[in-house]
């Protein structure tokens, strides 16, 4: 019997097979790139950058209908008209009458991804209008008669092979020789180009911005073409959506440095075209600017604003933050998994990636962002990578909230309710509820070891949790201990009384749910290691942190879990203890997502006192001068090289370092990966349907570690060291264990 899950795992694999090659060299190298130039300019010029562009935003969409009114009273002292349309169908009828009105039989687009949400093209040709795409990109896809992959590169999905291929066969009429190069291609499509533009009657382009003060919209492309379509053209109509609007010229400063930075790479774009429709001629001559300006009453220009469900998302508390997307493309080209599936996978009806889940659900409806929210692992990579600092990963989790709330609660109710010890509704699936109360299932597994682990590895077990809830039979399943942290601190006494006066701090050790059930052996390690540096040491009670039911989008569950940590962790704050967390995932969500789910004042106390493990021995020999010599170094290890891969939000938090520090001080050379994800993303490598999708991604991992002849391969993540375990045959220590005297 074929599966929902047997079928997305189908899809899955035949566009990694068939799309996913391309790309992956596109978007890593665009990725790359964007690393590169933000080097260039330091990481304090990129931030203030940052923070400036997100004021911007959050102002203009707080001003929103002000700028509106504002923008309309510009263009039309420009001499030009402002149609505001509620929906897809008013914009598409107020174009098709502009079309009407001036007879056009052809029309020239030009960078307007909004077009591509009103499915503006087929409505025109509908109705007698032939029209071109002139981005070199969007041509591909309109020629191949496809979906685009990505917001900025809509046929990136697409090698120059394919590309020769199809214009040789749709254009077979227009040349001798088949142009086959990328500068062949690149002539023959401005060549086919020039003439279509030349003979259109309308010019259509976007817009990136679209300025209040004087009634101008912004382009910044690589192409060039914009400002021919408009030049060439009597009729020029600009469609935007209502978001792009910023109060003033000296607003878009900081956008011109992002967008090209942050999508491709580029210090800026090659062109940056702003425009104040209808004038002589486009380009403003600025020497001549009183003539220019005047308006040649043989031109029109039409502003479309488009709100679609924009000015709800203003109102609505988690698609707000979406408003301020510039649609830039860095956290489509920083994902791991878009990287190797692209956007055909990891989209909706118009938009791709991570940040797609709040466009879609917002501008086309809920059920178009269910089809790949789940692909968001969670993993934050993007998070440092948004040019206005937009929470993409909370998107995500929020929108996936709502859709399990939408889901079926018939399949679930009589079975779960009352039985699972969530806060969750009926209507969450099955593979969800399972992996959102993993803290319950650890704790079972762990009481009843080693039946459980003899059950859970039995073939039949194996099948039929693969079928019915599709947990992957080719996944190997973590073995619970029958002996737990927790247990074996307090068989040895609890708090071993400090032996060296070298330093007050004591630390309250936070025994996540696999370290206490499973990994016990890096937290007997995390506490010889600060002990051995004269740290006194207790265990708290062993709460899940909620990041298991977040992952899963079960907020209600998540939130209760925060508060129940927060209860048993303040008391050791108030008591002067540290808080010291081996998991990085869980110090993630204290330090990020528990601002959502407690009280600000608990929030802000948990992640002031909170620190992971390698964190905090760092600023015990590199602030309070303890003695690394009490630690182990390669003479006790055997072997100096070690190959180090850093969980991907301990990488967004900044705390990559400290482990290498750590490292590095006791004698051992370090090699980090440079992969953005391991591709097993806690629960997510776990699901049949993800299952090759997870492992694609972790073959750039493995494919690193082979370079290196390491002495040592550590990881510092739950999910890293059940992936590379996959991968490299051979179960990765933690950090800890590694550092730490026996």
């Amino acid at each position: 019997m074929t599966t929902d899950h047997d079928n997305k795992a189908a899809e899955l694999r035949h566009l990694i097979e068939t799309e996913g090659e391309t790309i992956e060299q596109n978007t890593k190298l665009n990725n790359r790139r964007r690393y590169e130039a933000i080097n260039e300019i330091g990481d304090e010029r990129h931030e203030a950058l940052r923070t400036h562009a997100r004021s911007i935003k959050e102002d203009a969409i707080e001003r929103l209908p002000e700028l509106i009114e504002q923008l309309r009273s510009s263009v039309e002292a420009n001499g030009g008209t402002v149609y505001v349309a509620q929906d897809e169908a008013d914009a598409n009828r107020y174009i098709e009458q502009v079309a009407d009105d001036v007879d056009a039989s052809s029309l020239v687009k030009s960078k307007s991804m909004t077009t591509e949400e009103l499915d503006l093209n087929a409505h025109l040709e509908d109705s007698g209008v032939d029209v071109f795409e002139t981005d070199l990109g969007e041509l591909v896809i309109q020629v191949a008669d496809e979906e685009p992959s990505h917001i900025v590169g809509p046929s990136l999905h697409k090698s120059r092979e394919e590309i020769a291929e199809l214009f040789e066969v749709e254009f077979a009429d227009e040349f001798e020789e088949p142009p086959q190069t990328a500068e062949e291609l690149t002539q023959f499509a401005r060549d086919y180009l020039a003439e279509r533009i030349t003979e259109a009657d309308i010019g259509m382009t976007g817009a990136n911005f679209m300025i209040a003060e004087s009634g101008s919209i912004a382009l910044i492309t690589n192409e060039g073409n914009a400002r021919k379509v408009v030049e060439e053209t009597n009729t020029h109509i600009a469609v935007g959506g209502v978001e792009k609007i910023i109060p003033t010229l000296r607003d878009l400063e900081p956008f011109v440095e992002l967008v090209g930075r942050s999508g491709t790479g580029q210090p800026i774009t090659a062109y940056t075209s702003i425009l104040s429709p209808p004038i002589n001629t486009p380009p403003i001559d600025r020497a001549n600017t009183e003539d220019d300006i005047d308006a040649d009453p043989e031109r029109e220009f039409h502003l479309v604003l488009i709100d679609n469900g924009r000015m709800d998302m203003r109102e609505d508390d988690v698609l707000r933050e979406t408003l301020y997307c510039v649609r830039c493309s860095a956290c489509l080209n920083s994902c791991a998994n878009f990287q190797h599936v692209g956007g055909h996978a990891f989209g909706g009806e118009t938009y791709t990636g991570g940040i797609a889940t709040g466009w879609e659900a917002g501008v086309h409806e809920q059920e178009s962002a269910a089809e790949f929210n789940d692909l968001c692992t969670g993993c934050s990579r993007c998070v440092n990578q948004c040019p206005v600092k937009i929470d993409i990963p909370w998107i995500n989790t929020a929108v996936r909230d709502r859709i399990n709330r939408s889901g079926d609660e018939s399949l679930t109710d009589p079975i779960y309710e009352g039985l699972t010890p969530d806060e969750e509704d009926g209507g969450v699936n099955l593979q969800k509820r399972l992996f959102g109360n993993f803290g319950t299932l650890a704790k079972v597994g762990s009481a009843t070891a080693p039946l459980s682990n003899w059950l859970a590895s039995a073939g039949p077990t194996r099948t039929a949790m693969d079928k019915l809830i599709g947990v992957d039979r080719r996944r190997e399943l973590p073995t619970f201990q029958r002996t737990t942290l927790v247990d074996w601190f307090d068989a040895r006494g609890g708090a071993i009384e400090r032996t060296t006066a070298a330093t007050d701090r004591e630390v309250v050790l936070y025994p996540d749910i696999y370290t206490n059930y499973i990994a016990i052996e890096r937290g007997k390690a995390a506490i010889r290691a600060l002990e051995a540096l004269g740290i006194s040491v207790i265990l708290s009670e062993p709460i899940e942190s909620g990041r298991a039911p977040l992952s899963q989008g079960m907020i209600e569950t998540a939130r209760g879990k925060a508060s129940n940590v927060h209860t048993s962790l303040v008391e050791h704050i108030d008591a002067g203890r540290d808080v010291v967390v081996i998991e990085p995932s869980d110090l993630a969500i204290f330090r990020d997502e528990y601002e959502r789910l407690l009280p600000e004042a608990s929030y802000e106390r948990l992640s002031e006192h909170s620190y992971e493990i390698l964190e905090y021995i760092y600023g015990l020999l590199e602030q309070e001068g303890l003695d690394p010599d009490t630690l182990a170094g390669p003479t006790e290890t055997g072997g100096d090289l070690v190959a180090y891969h850093s969980h991907c939000q301990q990488r967004t938090l900044g705390l990559e370092a400290h482990s290498i520090a750590v490292l590095e001080r006791l004698g051992y050379a370090v090699e980090t990966s440079d992969v953005e994800c391991c591709g097993m993303a806690g629960s997510f490598g776990y699901k049949s349907q993800y299952y090759e999708l997870s492992m694609d991604v972790g073959s750039d991992l493995q494919a690193q570690f082979d370079e290196i002849d390491a002495d040592h391969v550590v990881a510092s993540g739950t999910s890293c060291t059940e992936q590379i375990e996959s991968l490299i045959e051979r179960r990765p220590p933690h950090v800890i264990e590694l550092v730490a005297p026996q």
